[in-house]
């Protein structure tokens, strides 16, 4: 028997595979179509200090070998999902869950992480720089090392559980990024977030999307992924979760070979409710074949 088990700061998880936030919504809504205890983790849909609305429609568009989104960050608002959101998933799914928090002020993250800290239902904190600082002219503070640092550091004064910064790939040299989130006191990463693309209507002349851009997801961006990872991987000591991309029990083998410990799957859920658990189910086959005893062996084994 392969051993698929892995472990992110002390959390223990039965195999590595999360459904990434954003595509897998609060959790529960997919217990009707298989026991979602079969995951490794969940991370879920990411949280605001306000209820957001989102962008306005159309806010998907599909592209070869992937899809561009503009949700913009619809939720009901941190009180809402750590009240309501989080019990429902708890009924129903007993493996670890992964609080994805996004803010546009340093202090909506600290007042959002806190919150998400304190519910006795999470049990990593997973936070997304990849927004906008709307105090510093809009500039993503994932693309900044000094606003990534302060986020990180501000952020773990007030959590006591681990906390792993997510990325964004829409910068020219994502270790400088790593390594900010190390210094200010990280226990861990979490990479790729979407790249920035978009499309246009040939008819309307017109970019496709209501917002103009969206973040491009699905196989496109694998290769991205595995190269950031591995990037990261050499930067830092931090463990880290891959995603970008992810299809298959292959993908994950390669994204954990480049470094990752453990792997979210965010697009193809979008295609295939069944994408993780098919996942789950064809990765102790995949170790056979490859001659994989024990996933933990191979964290970083390309290196």
């Amino acid at each position: 028997m392969v051993n698929t088990t892995v472990t992110l700061s002390g959390v223990a998880l039965d195999n590595p595979v999360i459904p990434a936030s954003g595509t897998f919504g609060f959790g529960y809504e997919f217990a009707q179509w298989y026991d979602i205890n079969c995951l490794g983790a969940i991370s879920v849909k990411g949280t605001t200090r306000e209820p957001r609305f989102g962008n306005p429609a159309p806010r998907i568009a599909e592209t070869p070998g992937g899809m561009l989104n503009a949700v913009g960050l619809q939720n009901p608002g941190i009180d809402k999902v750590v009240a309501e959101e989080l019990p429902k998933l708890r009924a129903v799914y007993h493996k670890p869950i992964i609080a994805n928090i996004s803010g546009f002020s340093l202090e909506e993250y600290v007042e959002c992480c806190a919150k998400a800290d304190a519910s006795p239902l999470t049990d990593l904190i997973e936070v997304n720089v990849s927004c906008p600082n709307v105090q510093h002219g809009g500039l993503s503070f994932g693309t900044d090392p000094d606003m990534v640092y302060q986020v990180t550091q501000a952020v773990k004064a007030v959590c006591h559980k681990p906390v792993y910064m997510k990325l964004t790939p829409n910068v020219t040299d994502i270790a400088s990024i790593a390594k900010a989130c190390e210094e200010g006191g990280a226990d861990g990463i979490s990479l790729i977030n979407t790249l920035l693309g978009m499309r246009l209507d040939l008819k309307r002349r017109a970019p496709i999307l209501a917002n103009t851009t969206g973040g491009l997801s699905g196989p496109a961006v694998f290769p991205v992924a595995v190269r950031m990872v591995w990037q990261v991987y050499e930067a830092v000591k931090l463990p880290i979760i891959g995603m970008g991309g992810v299809q298959n029990a292959q993908d994950v083998i390669e994204l954990m070979l480049a470094g990752a410990t453990a792997v979210q799957v965010g697009a193809a859920n979008l295609v295939n409710p069944w994408a993780c658990k098919e996942i789950i189910e064809t990765l102790p086959r995949e170790m056979e074949r490859l001659g994989i005893q024990n996933l933990t062996e191979i964290i970083g084994g390309a290196h």
